[in-house]
């Protein structure tokens, strides 16, 4: 498999991997669908920090959740997730103390209303939760940018199983990598080395080697964050963002590795919370936009797997919108996940709410469940 893919080089963008499509079990999942209430289905399409399932627990930075690290489950997070089930959990630095800990939280959480999944960023480099504490013993795998200076796509395909098989080992499902951004902008203070290169015919083939690297060890990348996070200034962990480019621009470099993504076969991309406005001609950020979501990844790139919102707590949204308003906002827009809602509970009674009152049809909320309840039956296999 390995061979294959490498051999594709650039031509990644039209050759395809069809071992990683989702198996058809449309029968099955139907059926799971018919059976299941809309608050079970409102719940499978919210990936939650722990935190936000704790009402007790309130943050402005994110310093705060840091200081006051959560690293097992609480009697309130339990009660919550009686009447609130929820599709998947990740965990940060803060979560995570050593092995036994981790462990015992794993399996605490397996056991949440909602089979959650478990998902963590660790990309290598900087963002790398459990490869930076210095109680895990594994292999530390360094920024992405000099992967791709190496230019061998061999180099990220190991950093992507190295960094599989030991989150396969821990109990993952999901790891938010690799990112596919091209780090044109030397002013971006938040891609950075993150990137594979500022070169997309040098990123791409990177890009699907990583994933492949993980797949081979057990588990699902995404790719992010669509449309593309390497050409803008400003951090939307804190606030608004924004590029100037063109889609024709974006053409030529940005979506290079997001339709090799696509091509080989990718479960999951994540959005930016960046404006767009020399496309969508405003500056709603992309997670928000249709026009982004539906009319360019949907339909003109032919993307038809899940769609999963970067963290809905990140500044570039909290300031501009309420935990509902974002909720409703993205699945309006096309978003599937809405990871990481800053207050859980006011972001799945506005979508349940939002459903009751005719905004969001059942079925537009069928559509997303559909997908995750595919992608959960291929990784529980």
């Amino acid at each position: 498999m390995l061979a294959a893919i490498l051999t594709c080089g650039f031509a990644l963008t039209s050759c395809t991997n069809d071992d990683n499509t989702v198996p058809e079990s449309g029968d099955e999942v139907e059926a799971q669908l018919q059976q299941m209430t809309l608050r079970e289905k409102v719940g499978q399409m919210i990936f939650a920090r722990l935190e936000s399932l704790d009402k007790s627990i309130h943050w402005t930075k994110y310093a705060d959740l840091q200081e006051n690290p959560m690293t097992k489950l609480t009697s309130n997070i339990r009660d919550i997730n009686k009447d609130y089930p929820v599709g998947g959990i990740i965990l940060y630095a803060w979560n995570i103390q050593d092995e036994p800990q981790l462990a015992s939280l794993i399996s605490d959480i397996r056991s949440l209303n909602g089979q959650p999944l478990l998902c963590i960023d660790e990309e290598g480099g900087r963002i790398a939760r459990i490869a930076n504490n210095p109680n895990f013993n594994v292999e530390v795998v360094g920024p992405m940018s000099e992967i791709g200076k190496t230019g061998d796509p061999k180099n990220a395909y190991h950093a992507g199983n190295v960094i599989g098989k030991y989150l396969t080992k821990y109990g993952f499902d999901i790891n938010f990598a690799p990112v596919a951004d091209v780090n044109t902008n030397p002013d971006n203070i938040i891609i950075g080395n993150r990137a594979f290169s500022d070169d997309p015919q040098v990123a791409a083939p990177m890009v699907v080697n990583y994933l492949q690297g993980l797949k081979d060890a057990g588990i699902t990348g995404c790719v992010k964050h669509f449309p593309g996070h390497g050409d803008v200034k400003t951090d939307t962990h804190f606030g608004y963002a924004s590029t100037q480019k063109t889609w024709d621009e974006m053409l030529g470099c940005e979506m290079v590795t997001f339709k090799a993504g696509i091509q080989w076969g990718c479960q999951l991309i994540m959005t930016a919370h960046i404006g767009t406005p020399s496309i969508t001609g405003n500056d709603v950020p992309a997670t928000m936009s249709s026009v982004i979501l539906e009319d360019k990844l949907r339909h003109e790139l032919g993307y038809q797997n899940i769609i999963i919102a970067d963290g809905m707590d990140m500044g570039a949204i909290t300031q501009q919108y309420t935990s509902g308003q974002a909720a409703v906002g993205c699945i309006q827009a096309g978003v599937d996940i809405v990871l990481c809602p800053k207050n859980f509970v006011e972001a799945f009674d506005a979508v349940v709410k939002a459903v009751a009152d005719g905004t969001i049809t059942e079925e537009r909320i069928n559509q997303s469940v559909r997908r995750i309840l595919k992608l959960k039956k291929q990784i529980r296999r």
